[in-house]
């Protein structure tokens, strides 16, 4: 099985991500997660003004698959991606994108202040950053502290040291930009509003064995493991691993 030896390259190279793909297609419980979080994304786009659609940090994901509109890209270059640029500095138009779609994107880029004003540059009034990333929960924080390669590091600032597009990391940026600096994000960027941010799957993510492990439980199993894991954030968000997160560029009438 793939995970056997994705080991056999380095973190931040592009073969190591190209694994991660056969990884995430082999996996039941690790890609039905994943159409879970990219149906977010296209609830959206009905609502959305025209303009381009684009995907930052790609990686080895398939959302082109269920929305060949998206432009997908990574800051490595990659096969199967259709762009390749750093999110600090974007190769597009001012008001040109109606979305910018994100997984576990955001954690990782090296200064997440250059990232926003290129956002509210790029983004069309009304277009939106739709966002999922680790959240700073009583569960997340326990998971992420203990059993997770990556940094969570509550007291750190906006910037990360460039290591590299993987190797680079902070978990708890998202919950440090949006709740712990919430004043700080909306004096620096008046035009992006930071809508409701919704705290998701506690296990989903743990039983599939993420891009590192086994899965814990055979396929059969998936439906009533996704049920429980839909329930426990709504009995207490503390519960939850993830969370969804929605910036809006503000309309001006």
């Amino acid at each position: 099985m793939p995970w056997k030896y994705q080991t056999d390259h380095a973190l931040d190279s592009p073969e190591r991500t190209l694994v991660h793909r056969k990884i995430l297609k082999s996996k039941k419980f690790l890609q039905n997660l994943y159409r879970q979080w990219y149906s977010h994304f296209l609830k959206e786009i009905p609502a959305l003004p025209p303009g381009k659609l684009l995907e930052l940090g790609s990686g080895g994901g398939f959302l082109k698959e269920l929305e060949p509109r998206v432009i997908t890209s990574d800051v490595q270059k990659l096969p199967t991606n259709d762009m390749t640029f750093s999110a600090l500095e974007m190769p597009f138009e001012d008001q040109s994108l109606a979305a910018i779609f994100m997984i576990d994107t955001l954690h990782h880029l090296p200064d997440a202040a250059k990232f926003f004003n290129e956002a509210e540059r790029t983004l069309i009034p009304g277009g939106i950053i739709k966002m999922i990333e680790p959240a700073n929960t009583l569960w997340g924080r326990f998971i992420y502290k203990n059993f997770h390669h990556e940094a969570f590091d509550p007291s750190g600032d906006w910037t990360l040291p460039d290591k590299g597009p993987l190797s680079s990391a902070n978990g708890a940026l998202p919950w440090i930009i949006f709740s712990r600096d919430r004043e700080k994000f909306n004096a620096s960027y008046p035009n992006l509003e930071v809508g409701r941010i919704t705290y998701t799957n506690p296990l989903l993510y743990l039983v599939s064995g993420g891009f590192t492990s086994k899965q814990l439980l055979p396929d059969f199993l998936y439906r009533p493991v996704e049920v429980i894991d839909r329930m426990l954030p709504l009995l207490s968000p503390s519960m939850s691993m993830f969370q969804i997160i929605t910036v809006k560029k503000k309309i001006v009438r």
